[in-house]
């Protein structure tokens, strides 16, 4: 069945796209009234064999689970009843280590939480299958299928546990959904439009391709299932086989899917502003603008005969049934900087989010609460904002340089009003690479580093002299037992140490995932990293030489601390809905050496 929009309908939304919200006259934000909606997830139970008798069983701690909680552990082998394997309840990290199983047959585990010193209702189970491979991995199997550049994960059934969503770099592009243990659920077949794959000025119906993605996968009406948000134009065909068409190939359209069967719920248009220079390419991710629901954002370019960008920002509110445009904000001839990243994220305290790019962050209702371009920042690569320095109210950011004439390579700035606190110059050059984290304890606070030397952040101190010594800016993730941040650098997972300082490839490695079978992304890295499974730790998504196998790494280390779930992370959920040049995630807290016990997040569960 072809789905096609009337000519008068996309007439008169081409006519209504031109009187969106000025940023001058945008309403004041909206004020928080109550806790923000999250997911309703699971214990994401895992378990790995850590060595030739050991087994890991992880899961999670969840964002309100009460003060004291505890967990049993119970292991079901060969089909058999579940026997508890902890003598008391499990009150430190929420993982276990059994040195009981016999592994050369099948087991499964499930935790039970205890609270008052009452045992509550079991969690799943996850299942290891009878001589398992001793190795840091869950495998998701995938149907055959062209290369993959991104994964996406969300609850799409309900269940509570996540699911996947993954891109296909055939031509025309595909889209598929897989449930958590690898079923197949649906298919998007993009369309003669996503033939064009080129990476500045891509097809009107192109994903994955350069810093673009086009693509992101939450629940955006809080009825405790994901829907996958996607920009279509004609000749994309949706799960249940009908295909959206329109005469024109360069009119592109906002879309939302039903995450169970990738069928149409709602379509909205994109803004036709920019379209005499044909169709926009688009970056998508989630920010709660009101501080309660979720917001499908958007960052769109698209080029000029000049060689200049449009640059097009927008954000949409699906309720369930209708899919509308809340605003868009246009660049125009204002100097607002960009980069190859956005973050959403509450800069200044509040409650509700901004959405922020290197230079530059707007406010909840698409105004510009600033830019950066007057203290010299230019176009750069990658940023971050975090809680840097945890002895310093609010939030905090580093970014990097492309070939700033002023010789700019790295600032240092206060995320809530965009002032740089410190500068390090030195160039021009293309400061392709920038990491923030907390990777030497003996300094309080994260490190930033990019190529000029690792530095702490709250004191512009180099804290290893020899700047050759500094780890490889590329990715940073928490996989090992204690709470500074290791390091993913070109399929290796490593850990920095300053005691025996030494560049990526000579340090201490804890995982080679090409000896999983593992092969490279995007940039030489993983197609997601988050976390997904088991406690806080997190997990690096890869794919098989064959693109018929998810290689998940999820860690074999034990661990006494206990945080719970990343997932539950207001900016850190933000984060993971965002794709383009992939950087790490940060959460709105200090996590780190010598951190303060996290506050409890203001947020409740989706029904």
């Amino acid at each position: 069945m072809r789905m096609r929009i009337p000519s008068a309908v996309a007439t008169v939304l081409a006519v209504c796209a031109t009187f969106t919200v000025a940023v001058a006259g945008a309403s004041p934000a909206p004020s928080v009234k109550a806790a923000r909606v999250m997911e309703d997830l699971g214990r994401g139970v895992v378990a790995v064999r850590a060595g030739s008798g050991q087994v890991l069983v992880s899961w999670r701690l969840l964002g309100l689970d009460p003060e004291g909680i505890g967990f049993n552990v119970y292991r079901s082998t060969a089909g058999g009843a579940y026997v508890k394997l902890n003598s008391g309840a499990l009150t430190g990290g929420t993982n276990y280590t059994d040195t009981t199983a016999d592994l050369t047959r099948a087991n499964s585990y499930r935790v039970a939480p205890v609270v008052g010193g009452q045992e509550q209702a079991p969690s799943g189970a996850f299942a290891l299958t009878a001589g398992h491979a001793v190795e840091p991995v869950v495998r998701v199997p995938l149907r055959s299928g062209g290369a993959v550049k991104f994964v996406w994960v969300g609850d799409l059934d309900g269940d509570g546990e996540y699911d996947y969503v993954v891109d296909r770099q055939t031509s025309p592009q595909k889209l598929e959904a897989y449930s958590g243990d690898g079923a197949f659920l649906w298919e998007v077949d993009l369309g003669p439009n996503s033939r064009n794959q080129d990476n500045i000025e891509p097809g009107s119906s192109a994903i994955d391709v350069g810093h673009w993605d086009g693509v992101t996968v939450y629940d955006f009406d809080s009825d405790g299932r994901a829907e996958v948000a996607l920009r279509v134009a004609d000749g994309v065909r949706f799960g249940d086989g009908t295909t959206w068409t329109h005469e024109n190939d360069a009119r592109q359209f906002m879309a939302v899917l039903d995450g169970r069967t990738g069928a149409l719920r709602n379509w909205s248009a994109v803004p036709t502003t920019y379209l005499a220079d044909g169709p926009m390419a688009a970056r998508l991710g989630v920010a709660y603008l009101n501080g309660r629901t979720p917001s499908l954002v958007a960052y769109m370019k698209n080029r000029r005969d000049d060689g200049a960008f449009n640059l097009m920002m927008g954000a949409w509110k699906f309720d369930g049934d209708s899919l509308d445009r809340q605003w868009t904000w246009q660049r125009g001839g204002q100097d607002a900087p960009d980069g190859h990243n956005t973050r959403a994220i509450d800069v200044d305290g509040d409650g509700t989010d901004e959405v922020a790019e290197i230079g530059f962050v707007l406010n909840g209702n698409g105004s510009l609460r600033y830019s950066m371009a007057p203290q010299g920042i230019i176009h750069g690569d990658r940023f971050h904002l975090a809680d840097l320095d945890p002895g310093r109210p609010g939030l905090e950011g580093y970014g990097v340089q492309q070939d700033n004439p002023s010789g700019l390579l790295e600032y240092y700035y206060d995320a809530a009003n965009g002032n740089v606190i410190w500068r390090h110059g030195g160039g021009p050059g293309d400061v392709g690479r920038g990491m923030a984290g907390d990777v030497d304890p003996r300094f309080a606070g994260m490190e930033v580093w990019s190529f000029s030397g690792l530095y702490n952040a709250s004191t512009n101190r180099l804290t290893e002299p020899d700047t050759s010594l500094r780890p490889w800016p590329q990715l940073g993730l928490w996989w090992d037992g204690d709470l500074t941040m290791e390091l993913l650098n070109d399929g290796k997972i490593e850990k920095w140490d300053p005691a025996r300082p030494a560049p990526s490839g000579s340090l201490p490695r804890l995982v080679s995932t090409w000896n999983h079978g593992a092969v490279k992304a995007a940039q030489g890295g993983p197609t997601l990293v988050g976390d997904i499974l088991g406690d806080w730790r997190e997990e690096a998504v890869y794919t098989n030489a064959s693109y018929d196998e998810l290689i998940i790494f999820t860690t074999n280390q034990p661990t006494s601390h206990r945080l719970y779930t990343l997932a539950h992370n207001p900016a850190y959920r933000n984060a993971m809905t965002f794709k383009g040049y992939m950087q790490s995630h940060h959460v709105d807290y200090f996590l780190g050496a010598g951190m303060s016990r996290p506050p409890r997040p203001d947020i409740a569960y989706a029904p």
